[in-house]
């Protein structure tokens, strides 16, 4: 039988995210190198489309210490959908691997990938979605905050993928969280009525508004992304100006609770989302986030 594909937060359900925190825990408390080599003779493949920095790094050391081995195809190599039917580079691919991680522009090429592989699929970003990173941030705000329910999340910025699956993911633990965008600039609105969803089950408060000021005044956690995100080049003078007063810096982190925590992703503009300031202060777990 297929395992589990993580295509969205949706994916999981709150005792699979307990499990996978715990796991987490347990894995750092040891040292990360297992002994016991769970994940020997196991291979995992890379078909990145984007950049990759953390996403790439992380996995591929992640697989070498659990006693698995990482390949990584570049995006000359596969051309996925070009070169070859996405169908039949899934077919293929799950004769060899024993998992796929895919870095997408397009959220719909993840999905075709999970419909026809046999193997799981992990989204290590989309143009909707990015599920590993809003686990990793909501474990990171546990680990801060010494617990996720009730914690207030203000995001600032831009309604992209990591947005959308950090509302999904702080309604999914019970987790407060504010958006502020500009107007035009929304998360999904499935999204949001997902989060809306979760939020019922969990008691989480769920915002989207259009004021920076609202959504970090009483915050616990100050998040960011950049303004301007791979494959929207074209649109950043356009949005530099949409965005002006939406950026993280000592005056609107004023408004957040006195042990507030500044979050950021990765990559940063430093200078445009967020200040330098802010990015090297004491509240910056940005590279613990990492």
């Amino acid at each position: 039988m297929k395992a589990k594909d993580l295509i969205t937060i949706k994916d999981l359900s709150i005792s699979d995210i307990e499990e996978i925190f715990a796991l987490t825990a347990k894995l750092k408390s040891e040292g990360r190198i297992s002994k016991d080599e769970p994940l020997k003779g196991k291979t995992l493949g890379f078909i990145f489309q984007k950049p990759s920095l953390r996403t790439k790094v992380s996995f591929a050391v992640a697989m070498a210490q659990l006693g698995g081995a990482a390949i990584y195809l570049a995006p000359e190599e596969v051309k996925l959908g070009e070169r070859e039917e996405i169908k039949d580079v899934a077919r293929t691919l799950s004769r060899y691997l024993d998992g796929i991680v895919a870095r997408t522009f397009k959220h719909g090429d993840i999905i075709e990938l999970a419909e026809y592989s046999t193997v799981p699929v992990i989204n290590g970003l989309s143009d909707f979605s990015h599920p590993c990173q809003a686990l990793a941030d909501i474990f990171t705000v546990k680990e801060k905050k010494g617990k996720v329910k009730g914690v207030k999340i203000a995001f600032v910025g831009d309604g992209n993928n990591v947005c959308n699956s950090l509302l999904m993911a702080s309604a999914r633990v019970g987790a407060d969280i504010s958006v502020a965008v500009p107007k035009g600039y929304e998360p999904d609105k499935e999204v949001i009525k997902i989060a809306l969803d979760f939020a019922g089950v969990t008691g989480s408060k769920v915002v989207i508004c259009t004021d920076p000021e609202k959504a970090v005044s009483g915050a616990d956690v100050v998040y960011t992304d950049v303004w301007t995100s791979m494959g929207q080049e074209k649109e950043k003078a356009k949005r530099l100006k949409a965005f002006k007063g939406f950026q993280i810096n000592e005056k609107l982190c004023s408004k957040a609770n006195k042990d507030f925590i500044i979050m950021h992703c990765l990559p940063a503009h430093r200078g445009e989302e967020i200040t330098d300031e802010c990015m090297e202060s004491p509240h910056s777990i940005v590279f613990d986030q990492a």
